[in-house]
């Protein structure tokens, strides 16, 4: 006796299910009702379709009607909606377009009714110019008015999945785009880290975003519509797209008695049966085992709903198969990058209080020396004894198969070492020998046999400074160009003769680029009896947790409804810069014309930060005053990082343009007296002994210099506020400490050095430290200083250590006298670890530059 299956849904799950089972049952009645009027379309295309990567509408078709019921025999009724079941009669009632409203009986009912996007209870949500995206009904009628000429700006709510998508199109399709998201960053089965790099593309390529911004509602103006913030600003646009998630299409079910879960989703087992019988349920709708914890889920993936759809068909057809849950694995393209992820987030763990460890490296996407490998960010999440609990990537080449990699890991209960042992397919132009994947695992397995303690960039706010010590140990021309505040810097490779620089009583915090030659240092470091851990995924992974998207200009708002109300969108990125003066470069010589001819090509894609800037050095070394380079890199930061350089080393930033695949493009043009300047700067005769500043001669629009000769508390004080306003202000401040004013820069608790008789003997006499410095009028025998310190805390004045260290942390250069400590007896060891020292003519470099030159 043939069975009866009606199916509620004809997308993903419902029509995965229908062909299947017609497959394993030639004589079942089948019969698919669809409320719309399409079936299997691609709704993962849709928002392709809308920036034309897709041009053709028919082909998100996947399947039609016909086509179903020529190949499989299967009924299907779209616009035909079931409004209720009855499991009791064994029947749904239907509302039909065609036939009116009637009822269906069957032996088997397959739920398949997906998620609807989620409307708030807002004012205006019903605005005509408001669209959702579900269906191809919904994406006709958004082409439409991107199509019309009419729709030339727009505003997408939500950083989901479908909100970056959406957002990304309609840019492709030149409108103007802004993306409003609620939470502090898009994207959020990724750990923001990540996430900030798939933000920072979107807006290089031009889509405006606003985070942890509400919507309160929606206005019409005269010109499109106006949509209004919570902190009162109102942006216009010619359509919104509200994309904030969505929520089970499930509310039909209720008087059923098909159990729901506290959200509206189906409630399934493993076999997709419901808590009753002969119903099953798959898709959006419904909720299901979390592969890797064992608890319940919802994930609206259209990869499970056709496994499920599947499953389901098999149940029926008397086949045992079993659904064992997901893992959430997906990938988003965003402009020219992709993003992944597979199992558990950080965020999940922590939600979960689950125990875990992590992991970031940033390898290449294939093998460095073939051109145009591009880096990957991967990170990689497991538990303290190595079971692998998840991943996620990004980057411009390569991303989804690594995930894919561990994906298949996490399904049979892998370890890491179990990733350091994948033999993975390689070759030049697709890996690397050691493969991404296998590279995490390495790093995993340090950590797990204890080899190297490590440190994320997050946990730096718990970092004690008085107990420890921030090392950078990547070179000091990387340093200069950028570094995390408090740091001192000791190259890798000066590391070993440097070690009594270091305070081995003190925990030693270490980072490099990406955390390879950190981990390199902390070998060397635990070998010599240091207690020292290292920054996973190094300065890189710090620099790109730190992104903010940039301000909205305007900011009015228009109370009155009419069209006068502000876009508060910015003018179109820069994508392809000529004469380029970004902040950082903003005192650099200017730069010419784009050049009708290039001198020399360097090609540094594959290479990762500092290769790209030291190649670009090297190359510029042997040109010619006037003559161009033109490099290409995939490095992310080098786009950040050349106009840096440039304005550091006084050369000429002609040209600066993203290239598709995540390749940067700079034209460099060479002036040869700045860059000889520059060069000495990079190689200065004495040894510098931090390089918590950059040290590069300032310009003198933006520029201050200072001498402190005095060793008074007020004299102290006075200069470091001043220097601390003018370094807030956007001024390079340099601080020359000379004779008594050393003793501002000494230790509270100096080591002890060996010294000649003259040494010892201004040992006694000087101060020892800030904490010692007297007044330079109504000293009273010390009770002076304690006074005027007391004032100062109890009216909130930061003392004179926090005013050094506040400057420091702003870059302001602290420079010692070297002449005037070796006069005094003073060793570099007593003196505070971010201090650089020179001689007169380090400082008349630095005063020549600068218009604010003061003596304290």
């Amino acid at each position: 006796m043939s069975k009866k299956v009606l199916i509620v849904g004809g997308v993903a799950g419902g029509a995965s299910a229908a062909a299947r089972l017609r497959r394993l049952d030639e004589h079942a009645e089948i019969i698919m009702f669809e409320k719309g009027p399409y079936i299997s379309f691609a709704n993962c295309g849709l928002p392709y379709y809308i920036g034309g990567s897709i041009a053709e509408r028919e082909r998100l078709l996947v399947q039609t009607p016909k086509g179903m019921a020529d190949r499989f025999r299967i009924d299907v009724r779209t616009q035909s909606e079931v409004i209720s079941v009855n499991p009791q009669s064994r029947t749904v009632q239907v509302q039909s377009r065609e036939r009116g409203l009637y009822e269906e009986s069957y032996d088997e009912l397959i739920l398949s009714p997906g998620a609807r996007p989620i409307v708030p209870d807002l004012p205006g949500k019903d605005h005509p110019l408001i669209y959702t995206v579900r269906n191809i009904p919904d994406i006709d009628r958004i082409k439409e008015k991107v199509s019309s000429g009419t729709g030339q700006s727009a505003v997408v709510i939500g950083g989901g999945f479908i909100g970056v998508e959406m957002a990304e199109n309609l840019k492709e399709a030149g409108l103007d785009v802004t993306l409003v998201e609620g939470n502090a960053q898009l994207l959020a089965p990724f750990d923001p880290e990540l996430a900030a790099a798939l933000a920072q593309e979107m807006e290089q390529h031009g889509v405006k975003l606003l985070f942890s911004q509400r919507v309160q509602g929606f206005r019409s103006l005269d010109r499109g519509i106006g949509v209004e913030l919570a902190d009162s600003r109102v942006l216009s646009a010619d359509l919104v797209i509200l994309a904030i998630g969505v929520t089970p299409d499930t509310a039909f079910l209720k008087p059923s008695g098909i159990e729901l879960g506290a959200r509206g989703h189906i409630m399934v087992n493993e076999a997709l049966e419901t808590n009753i019988p002969h119903i099953y349920a798959v898709g959006d709708a419904i909720e299901v085992r979390d592969y890797v914890h064992g608890g319940q889920t919802a994930v609206p993936l259209a990869g499970p709903a056709n496994k499920q759809g599947r499953i389901v068909a098999d149940r029926i057809a008397g086949l045992n198969s079993v659904y064992r849950g997901t893992m959430g694995t997906s990938v988003i393209k965003v402009f020219d990058m992709a993003g992944a992820s597979t199992g558990s987030s950080e965020k999940t763990l922590k939600r979960l209080g689950v125990d875990y460890r992590s992991v970031i490296v940033h390898p290449s996407s294939h093998a460095s020396y073939y051109p145009g490998a591009s880096a990957i960010m991967l990170k990689l999440l497991f538990t303290p004894e190595g079971k692998v609990l998840g991943a996620q990537a990004v980057g411009y080449e390569g991303v989804e198969k690594r995930i894919d990699d561990i994906a298949v890991a996490i399904h049979f209960g892998g370890h890491v070492s179990d990733l350091t042992e994948l033999e993975l397919s390689y070759a030049p132009p697709f890996s690397s020998a050691k493969d991404p994947v296998n590279m995490a695992g390495y790093a995993a397995e340090n950590i797990m046999a204890g080899r190297v303690r490590s440190f994320t960039y997050d946990q730096l706010d718990e970092r004690i400074p008085e107990n420890s010590v921030l090392l950078d140990v990547r070179s000091d021309l990387e340093h200069r160009g950028g570094h995390i505040p408090g740091s001192i810097s000791i190259p890798v490779d000066e590391l070993r003769g440097r070690l009594n620089e270091l305070d081995p009583a003190k925990e030693i915090w270490a980072y490099c680029q990406v955390g390879l030659r950190g981990y390199t240092a902390s070998q060397i470091l635990r070998q010599h009896g240091f207690d020292v851990r290292n920054l996973s995924g190094g300065y890189k992974t710090y620099r790109q947790a730190q992104f903010k998207p940039a301000p909205l200009p305007g900011g009015d708002n228009d109370d009155n409804g009419g069209g006068g109300s502000k876009s508060l969108q910015p003018a179109a990125p820069i994508v392809k810069e000529h004469a380029v003066q970004t902040a950082e470069a903003q005192h650099a010589p200017s730069a010419p014309a784009a050049p009708s001819s290039i001198d020399r090509e360097l090609d540094a894609r594959g290479l990762s930060c500092p290769g790209p800037l030291m190649q670009v050095k090297q190359t510029m070394d042997r040109l010619e005053d006037g003559q161009t380079l033109r490099v290409q890199a995939s490095d992310p930061g080098f786009y950040e990082d050349i106009a840096a350089w440039a304005s550091m080393t006084g050369n000429a930033l002609v040209q600066r343009e993203r290239l598709a695949g995540g390749v940067i493009e700079a034209v460099i043009a060479k002036k040869a007296a700045a860059n000889a300047a520059a060069s000495a700067l990079s190689t200065p005769s004495v040894p510098s002994l931090s390089a918590d500043a950059p040290g590069t001669v300032p310009s003198g629009d933006s520029a201050s210099t200072m001498v402190v000769f005095s060793g008074d508390l007020d004299k102290a004080i006075a200069s470091l506020i001043i220097a601390n306003g003018a370094a807030a202000s956007g001024r390079k401040v340099t601080m020359f400490f000379t004779f008594w004013g050393l003793n501002i820069i000494r230790k509270n608790a100096s080591p002890r050095v060996s010294k000649n008789r003259m040494g010892r003997m201004f040992d006694m006499m000087l101060p020892r430290g800030s904490r010692k410095l007297g007044l330079s009028q109504m000293n009273m025998f010390g009770a002076g200083p304690k006074m005027i310190r007391g004032l100062m805390k109890s009216h909130n004045v930061p003392s004179l250590e926090e005013l050094l260290q506040s400057a420091i942390d702003q870059g302001v250069e602290i420079v010692a006298c070297q002449m005037s400590m070796d006069l005094m007896g003073i060793k570099r060891e007593e003196l505070i670890a971010p201090v650089r020292s020179g001689g007169v003519g380090y400082y008349l470099g630095h005063a020549a530059q600068a218009n604010h030159n003061l003596f304290v």
